[in-house]
């Protein structure tokens, strides 16, 4: 699974880097470094035009809360719950079926984190977890397959700005075999020249989207255990711990 992430670019970075046409950032985020569900995050995504318009999908820049509310939820706490879908079942899941058909994102991120069992046990025996940062290996921004959906709550008058709320989450597939042994779920990576196709929201959500990027563009290392904290938050979570000081 794919449970925390850092994300650290700017807005303008992720609009020139994206290509994005309209940003709808009212309020940038700050870096974070510490990405866990249900923080609002940077999602890219290709909004269709008015029917009346005629005119192609426009690319934007939204935030969005991490962990998705399909719009028939009841009770908007579902989200908490769903902050993955697996890709092998996101076409037949009625909680994403609808969003992977014509409601897809990309998830900006420097990289992700992930927890790896140590044959260290604590005082109530169970293993002591090992994070681990999991990054481009060129540096790059790490492109996430994501969907979204929008949730209308009931409780707010129709004049209320905040009547919509923007979810969303990230699609995880099998880890490739240089990750597998720290977990076995890696985010469904989406390489540049398929962004568009990913987005596109005329694009029909089918096995065809659903391709793992090539193998051995990522790296991983051992940082420290602070990034287990989540109201810890900086670039020191990110930064590759001393070998005489990683848990085995």
């Amino acid at each position: 699974m794919c449970g925390r992430y850092a994300s650290s670019r700017s807005s303008e970075d992720l609009v020139e880097e994206f290509e994005v046409v309209e940003s709808r950032i009212a309020a940038p985020l700050a870096p974070d470094y510490n990405v866990a569900p249900t923080k609002e995050v940077y999602a890219v995504v290709e909004r269709p035009p008015s029917r009346e318009s005629g005119e192609p999908a426009q690319r934007q820049l939204r935030v969005l809360t991490w962990g998705l509310v399909p719009s028939w939820a009841k009770d908007p706490s579902i989200g908490n719950r769903m902050i993955n879908a697996r890709m092998e079942t996101v076409a037949e899941k009625p909680a994403y079926r609808k969003a992977f058909a014509s409601r897809r994102a990309l998830l900006p991120a420097d990289g992700y984190f992930e927890w790896y069992a140590t044959s260290q046990t604590n005082a109530r025996g169970k293993p002591v977890k090992q994070p681990f940062f999991i990054r481009p290996r060129d540096g790059g921004v790490l492109a996430m397959a994501g969907l979204y959906e929008i949730w209308r709550d009931p409780t707010r008058a129709e004049d209320d700005p905040d009547r919509f709320r923007w979810t969303c989450t990230v699609l995880t597939t099998e880890a490739e075999d240089s990750l597998g042994h720290i977990h076995d779920r890696m985010p469904l990576m989406v390489e540049r020249e398929r962004w568009h196709e990913w987005l596109d929201p005329t694009t029909p959500g089918d096995a065809s989207l659903l391709v793992p990027a090539a193998p051995g563009r990522l790296e991983a290392y051992a940082v420290p255990t602070l990034v287990s904290n989540v109201r810890n938050n900086g670039p020191e979570l990110v930064e590759p711990l001393p070998a005489e000081e990683t848990l085995q």
